[in-house]
């Protein structure tokens, strides 16, 4: 019974420890994907302000 509660103790450290894991590369992801998008946004008005100044 001992070695039952053992393995139960140590599969619910491996297995919360892996959920914050997982949580902080969603967080990070998220970050990122909003960075690009800002990225993304300000390159386009960039050019749509330059093809202006030309014309």
């Amino acid at each position: 019974m001992k070695k039952l509660n053992f393995l139960f103790i140590a599969l619910a450290m491996v297995a919360l420890s892996g959920c914050s894991v997982i949580g902080g590369i969603f967080k990070a992801g998220a970050a990122v994907g909003i960075i690009a998008v800002i990225v993304v946004v300000l390159l386009i008005i960039w050019l749509i302000s330059a093809f202006r100044g030309r014309s």
